[in-house]
């Protein structure tokens, strides 16, 4: 918990009551128009002098070297950091020097937001800068910003390090540590690489509902809503699948869509409860066409990431350009664990689960528990490209079955590091059996599987008009860019991953702060000693204070056979 305002936040407030009495508005509603950007000037000055003659600059103050009339600051804008030069006698070239002496070396702070105006030069250093000859304040900053230091070869030694802090303060992260905006400039260019192959092979971008009166689409447990007008419940959804498919129906050759997918479900390195996905639908296809698709879309996405079809990811080089290897489930499970499932029932796999050591429990049926072998002993194993093929029937509800392999049908997805990123099927399109599949999922939720899927009549009803033949793929975005800019935990690719509540900072009045500066965390104090040693506060404003501290929820008072005593709540 946090009390109060600290003693710099207090004088940045003090700061901005000041340049307001001066006449200068510290939040200007004026746009500032800027004509340069610190990674253009150090990357093109010595190329062409002539060409920053002029140049207009916005950003944040980030360090500050004052040298009595003159001063060195170093300015960050969106594309990096330039040391900026003033002079008192330059900027305030008439009597009054009240900009310099007071506004820029008092009333400024890092963390500000300048505009300056000026020319490019270069210092006796050596070092490209600009020198100022107008400047501008153009938002006052009222928190400090973590101090990062860096040695002389520019290596972070202390810096804005926690991860919660980070995640939760994205802002301030992104602020004192620049360097990982590469990962979110890369993201975009997984994302727009994918969107551009697509879109040469024809297939169109489409919009499908978020809220959906079905959780369809995915075995996965949805997050409920309800609508007050309609008076009826609606899931975030889980999968855009079937709207997808839909879209096939109506006789689209190929759909496909980007967008936030929401599982209600654990949060660990590899899952967020609301991710991105891409689905994409392509009608004429198989899931053998999908995997060759695949391997030349992801090789497409790591050259534009990366510049090579080979990327590090951790200690692995891994080599995105195909062809990739293929395994069926079950020959990966015998690959891995010596043990043949594909024949056993439901009882012989729950007995083979138990005696591998992996946690089942009675709801799980026949494609469950194959599945928990599967995660448990082969993926961590696949960490160049593989596809696993042709899963067991009851995995897959969504899914042709095999063309010529009794019991199965033709899905694979793919693996890469060890985790799945895609999910791909032949696409079933006979309504007949799709209606049994969703029934089948019926009599596992009735087990109590939260996972399993609902009915989906209108589904149902839009494949007896008729659907093509059809290939599906679904694509987890967040991993794919986890491969791509080498990151281990989901939290680093998501500029704002879901955190727990923040502990609320509480104000307190002055006669409160006294008071709560009496009582020590974890520990008991007798009422009664307490209040003797304000002596001095009348019984309406110890009545006050302490109803204050405990109506905040910062103290309670608990009643014992000694007395009455306060304590942290």
């Amino acid at each position: 918990m946090s009390i109060g305002l600290s003693e710099q936040e207090i004088l940045r407030r003090e700061s901005l009551k000041q340049l307001r009495e001066l006449g200068i508005e510290p939040y200007p509603a004026e746009s500032y128009e800027v004509n340069a950007y610190a990674a253009d000037i150090l990357a093109n000055y010595e190329k062409d002098k002539t060409a920053y003659k002029t140049v207009i600059l916005a950003g944040r103050i980030m360090s500050r070297n004052i040298m009595g009339a003159a001063s060195f600051t170093e300015l960050q804008d969106s594309t990096g950091r330039i040391q900026i030069y003033l002079k008192r006698d330059e900027l305030c070239p008439g009597e009054d020097k009240t900009l310099y002496n007071t506004v820029f070396k008092k009333l400024l702070d890092i963390g500000d937001f300048i505009g300056v105006k000026g020319y490019v030069f270069t210092t006796q250093t050596g070092e490209i800068s600009v020198h100022v000859t107008e400047f501008k304040i153009l938002s006052k900053s009222l928190r400090p910003l973590p101090v990062v230091k860096r040695d002389d070869e520019g290596n972070v030694y202390d810096g804005f390090t926690n991860p919660e802090l980070r995640y939760r303060m994205r802002y301030v992260d992104l602020t004192v540590n620049p360097d990982f905006k590469q990962i979110f400039i890369k993201r975009s260019k997984v994302i727009n690489s994918m969107r551009n192959y697509f879109d040469e092979q024809g297939w169109m971008e489409v919009e499908t509902p978020i809220l959906q009166p079905i959780h369809g689409g995915a075995a996965a447990r949805p997050f409920a809503t309800h609508h007050n007008t309609l008076d009826m419940p609606l899931y975030l959804r889980i999968a855009n699948e079937l709207y997808l498919k839909r879209l096939i129906v109506a006789g689209f050759d190929g759909v496909y869509e980007f967008g936030k997918m929401f599982r209600n479900e654990g949060m660990d390195r590899t899952h967020n409860p609301e991710y991105t996905s891409m689905e994409i639908y392509v009608a004429y296809k198989d899931y053998i066409w999908m995997m060759a698709m695949v391997e030349e879309c992801l090789e497409k996405v790591a050259i534009a990431t990366n510049g090579s079809a080979i990327v590090k990811v951790g200690e692995n080089d891994i080599n995105f350009e195909g062809p990739y290897e293929k395994l069926t489930m079950y020959e990966s499970i015998q690959k891995y664990t010596g043990i043949d499932v594909s024949a056993m029932t439901e009882d012989e796999l729950a007995q083979t689960c138990k005696d591998l050591g992996i946690e089942i429990d009675s709801t799980m049926g026949r494609g469950k528990l194959v599945d928990e072998i599967f995660s448990d002993k082969v993926e961590a194993n696949l960490i160049q490209p593989t596809f696993i093929t042709d899963y067991p029937i009851e995995m897959t509800p969504l899914a042709k079955k095999h063309r010529s392999a009794e019991g199965l049908v033709e899905r694979f997805e793919i693996f890469v590091n060890g985790k799945e990123i895609g999910n791909a099927y032949s696409e079933l399109n006979d309504p007949i059996d799709q209606k049994e599949r969703f029934e089948d999922q019926l009599k596992l939720a009735a087990r109590g599987d939260a996972e399993a899927m609902a009915m989906d009549d209108d589904f149902v009803r839009a494949l007896e008009y008729g659907m093509p033949p059809t290939s599906g793929l679904g694509f987890g975005i967040d991993r794919i860019v986890m491969l791509m800019t080498n990151q281990s935990t989901i939290q680093e690719v998501l500029f704002f991953p879901q955190m727990r509540p923040e502990k609320k900072k509480i104000e307190l009045t002055p006669e409160e702060s006294e008071l709560y500066s009496l009582i020590s965390e974890g520990e008991q104090f007798l009422l009664a000693d307490v209040k003797a040693k304000l002596e001095d506060w009348s019984n309406k404003k110890w009545d006050t204070t302490l109803k204050g501290l405990t109506g905040k929820g910062i103290l309670k008072v608990s009643k014992t056979e000694d007395g009455l005593f306060l304590s942290h709540k």
